[in-house]
């Protein structure tokens, strides 16, 4: 079927990539990762620190499982090996996937497994325990039942301190990800026709994402006319009509690494507002990087876009029509992580620091527009990952 002067089908067929991958994380960044661990938790006052599985353990091990009600996890002694805490039966996969030299504890499904924590605490003589902020509460609470004189602490210095700052290796996955999800925001827009639904949509990027080499997507947005005005949609599906409002926010994952892209764009012809309220979210997001300076407070970041909104007419703060939501969120193995482009977070920019940048305009029961690109703090400055949308009527150019 012909879409747009196209078809889905030969969209599909002609993506290509024409740019080299990335190699992934080394053996030996990892163990630089875990030798910065091992500082900040001795700077901490912790003689160890817990990592629970997830986008942390995939960081400083290269486990790349999730959490779930069974423990795994590392420890990390601020001297001395690693240990991977694991059920017996997930050994096998856990030494396929182990990027890392660490003693393996085991645990079988009928055992306690903070019992083998506890012990394995008291043999590497911890009794300070600095405890990754993802470890769910839950597991905590058991912890403490197994070793009841353990001291523990919130381990966020450790984590945040070793990965909010990204390598030059870390950037590279993060650039090639980005590259790939720009493509098949391309590709998107030359699909829209009208008729076509949200899901419609949907499905094409979540092909396109995969015909590129990757997993698919790790989340889809995609919103015509009023929905836009929710900043995270509504339920249900839409399908597209003449001179609506197009806004698809997607992102997809290369070695764990993360894009987040948004776009918003006319199919047809915008009104007189439409362009305006575009052309001030153009501006906020100009204002918000000119202001991610080496040094300054994340929070500034979020003033400055916030700022330039309130004095054109729009909020104050998060009043609507107006900036609902903070300006930027930090990213890396997950989509959404320390630090964040919003009042209160007083982190000083630095190098190796990745944000998105995505102030957007809620106009309620009309539309939104939100356009989000993503920047590094270099030694020289804030750079862009992606270069952002031009205009509202030609989103990749003519």
């Amino acid at each position: 079927m012909s879409i747009g002067g196209s078809t889905i089908a030969a969209e599909l067929a002609a993506l290509k990539v024409d740019f080299a991958a990335p190699p992934p994380i080394s053996r030996d960044e990892r163990l630089q990762r875990l030798e910065r661990a091992r500082r900040l938790t001795r700077d901490a006052g912790a003689d160890a620190a817990i990592i629970n599985a997830g986008a942390s353990l995939r960081y400083f091990a290269g486990v790349p499982w999730g959490a779930s009600e069974r423990l795994v996890a590392m420890i990390l002694p601020v001297n001395g090996k690693p240990v991977m805490i694991c059920p017996t039966f997930e050994s096998g996969s856990l030494e396929a996937v182990l990027e890392i030299e660490a003693d393996v504890r085991l645990w079988e499904e009928d055992e306690n497994p903070f019992a083998l924590v506890a012990s394995t605490l008291r043999d590497v003589q911890a009794n300070v325990v600095a405890i990754d902020p993802a470890l769910p509460y839950e597991m905590v609470v058991r912890l403490g039942a197994a070793a009841p004189t353990l001291k523990k602490q919130d381990g966020s210095s450790v984590v945040n301190g070793c990965r909010m700052y990204k390598s030059a290796a870390e950037l590279a996955l993060m650039q090639y990800a980005k590259n790939l999800t720009l493509e098949v925001h391309r590709r998107a827009a030359r699909v829209l026709a009208p008729g076509i639904s949200t899901a419609d949509v949907r499905r094409f990027i979540e092909d396109a994402h995969r015909k590129l080499g990757t997993a698919g997507n790790t989340f889809c947005i995609v919103h015509f006319a009023e929905a836009t005005s929710y900043p995270h949609g509504l339920p249900g599906e839409q399908q597209l009509r003449e001179n609506d409002i197009v806004l698809i926010d997607t992102g997809t994952a290369v070695h764990g690494y993360n894009s987040d892209i948004t776009r918003t764009y006319i199919f047809g012809k915008a009104t007189e507002e439409q362009r305006r309220i575009w052309d001030l979210e153009h501006e906020a997001q100009a204002t918000a990087f000119a202001a991610a300076q080496l040094g300054a407070e994340c929070q500034a970041v979020d003033a400055a876009a916030r700022g330039f909104l309130t004095r054109a007419g729009l909020g104050p703060d998060y009043k609507l029509p107006g900036l609902p939501h903070r300006t930027g969120h930090g990213i890396g193995l997950s989509i959404h992580e320390p630090a964040y482009l919003v009042r209160g977070d007083r982190t000083p920019l630095a190098p190796g620091m990745c944000f998105s940048n995505e102030p957007m305009i809620v106009i309620p029961g009309k539309f939104g527009v939100r356009l989000e690109d993503h920047f590094y703090m270099s030694e020289q400055g804030p750079k862009w990952f992606t270069q952002p949308q031009a205009s509202i009527d030609a989103p990749f150019g003519r």
